[in-house]
């Protein structure tokens, strides 16, 4: 049998006799196979600062007039004609059906023979700007000169949860990133002994779309939300152990971090954000009870927001919390009003009176603060504020009993508010019909506010994508405007 080596490549290799001389010579091959592995490690370990800390602050591409958000949720959809967008007409129609002229009327609940309902609010003009405000807001309403006020918002879906994806995510299906995700994957975050992402949900409970609507999707793990308690105590176990020093504990979270880095590589991002957040929680220790204990707040300014006070204690506290949060760099942070079942929601599917009354005087005070002490502070300017709910109410009136009546979800027609932030105060925005059901002009969808959400913070709609099972997704999915009407 022929020698499968050809002759002049023998003549150069001198093949081991035995097992011993064999590993011998192999020496600098495995020697090779060990340097490569630690030039690796090196390489990895190189790079672990970007690993470690994902919400490192970045530079926004585009000029920014906003560097945090501030975002007021009204879950279960206020009422638009009863709120900020006055309808004369629909009061002098009470009682009649809906004229054929309006067109259809999207709707889960009402019955064929439904009756338009006009308002028991009464609007007045304030402000320079003169723009019309329900008696349910006697305190925002001193603010409208700061307001951006968009009356002909829609979206599209009448479902609770459908919409509240939509209204975060741009998406009516969960599994996507909200926008508090996106902005700080966008951004990061300017504390490092903060979360970049804050969510203050109301003590009544969980909404309907649940926490995956705040979450953070297909996006790496360090992106997500950080939920705080209702109540005076947001956040748990934030002392040390008995017996357990800070230096013990530094050097516990360097070990682990050591032990994590040493196997992980870039795109272990579960991995890096456990890491990240060890060490955030190591760092909230030191700063987040300064931050959280709000008695540190002189008397003037929790009277501001009502704390203290009932209805206003609550959710004033989370919206003085909101201010102190973003004042130590904190990107996005989410105010829940509603919670749990429907009468805790702005969800008013009968007794809209009782209902609105009941949760307008429980926020408007606080929102009417935050807004005031943000401006007094100098910090309105770098902070977007919005106020909306995922959908509005209908202008026909639903239940049995007269005295009772509430109203159904709208997604045709709503008011949404955003002030501070380069956002131009004193303007009205886009309109409705003449009973408040469909918006007719300069029509806003959830996309443009989305769009304008991140052009405020100086990101671009078409840049901030991430590569999603071969598909560069985005928070606007497929086309937003910027609403340049209402930016200064």
């Amino acid at each position: 049998m022929d020698d499968p080596i050809d002759s002049s490549v023998r003549s150069h290799v001198r093949f081991a006799k035995s097992r011993r001389e064999f590993i011998g010579q192999s020496a600098a091959g495995f020697g090779g196979l060990a340097l490569s592995f630690l030039l690796q490690r090196d390489l990895i370990m190189a790079d672990v600062s970007s690993i470690i800390n994902p919400l490192a602050p970045k530079k926004p591409p585009l000029s920014a007039t906003a560097k945090s958000v501030i975002f007021l949720f009204m879950a279960g959809g206020p009422s638009q004609m009863d709120t900020f967008d006055p309808k004369p007409l629909l009061n002098k129609l009470e009682g009649q059906p809906l004229p054929s002229s309006f067109g259809p009327i999207k709707s889960q609940f009402l019955k064929e023979n439904a009756r338009l309902l006009g308002t028991r609010r009464s609007f007045k003009k304030y402000g320079q700007s003169g723009i019309e405000v329900s008696d349910l807001f006697p305190h925002m309403a001193q603010c409208v000169d700061d307001m951006a006020v968009i009356r002909s918002c829609y979206c599209d879906i009448i479902v609770h949860s459908a919409a509240q994806y939509q209204m975060m995510s741009g998406r009516l299906v969960p599994g996507f990133p909200s926008m508090g995700s996106w902005i700080i994957y966008g951004l990061g975050s300017e504390s490092e002994s903060l979360p970049a992402y804050v969510v203050m949900p109301a003590p009544e409970g969980a909404l309907e779309g649940g926490q995956p609507m705040y979450g953070q999707g297909f996006l790496p793990a360090a992106y997500q939300p950080t939920m705080l308690r209702p109540g005076a105590n947001p956040i748990l176990n934030l002392e040390l152990p008995k017996g357990v020093s800070r230096s013990q504990r530094r050097r516990t979270i360097d070990f682990i971090k050591e032990m994590g880095q040493t196997s992980m590589f870039p795109e272990d991002n579960q991995i890096s954000a456990r890491l990240a957040s060890y060490e955030l929680a190591f760092r909230m220790q030191t700063e987040a009870p300064e931050v959280v204990d709000i008695s540190r707040e002189s008397r003037q300014t929790q009277e501001l927001y009502g704390i203290g006070q009932q209805p206003t204690d609550d959710y004033g506290r989370r919206c003085l919390l909101s201010r102190r949060m973003v004042e130590k760099g904190v990107r996005f942070v989410c105010v829940v009003s509603g919670g749990g079942p429907a009468e805790a929601q702005w969800d008013a599917h009968s007794d809209i009176e009782d209902n609105h009354y009941r949760l307008a005087a429980q926020t408007d005070k606080p929102i009417a603060g935050l807004l005031k002490d943000l401006k007094l502070r100098g910090m309105l300017d770098s902070t977007l504020v919005i106020w909306g709910g995922e959908f509005g109410r209908t202008a026909l009136a639903e239940g049995r009993d007269s005295h009772v009546l509430g109203r159904d979800h709208s997604p045709t027609g709503f008011t949404w508010w955003m002030a501070g932030g380069g956002i131009k105060g004193g303007t009205v925005f886009g309109e409705t019909d003449e009973l408040g059901i469909h918006a007719v002009t300069d029509r806003v969808h959830y996309r443009d506010l989305h769009t304008t959400i991140l052009n405020q913070l100086g990101l671009d709609q078409n840049q901030l994508t991430y590569l999603h099972l071969g598909r560069e997704e985005r928070l606007t999915e497929l086309h937003g405007s910027v609403i340049e009407k209402i930016l200064s």
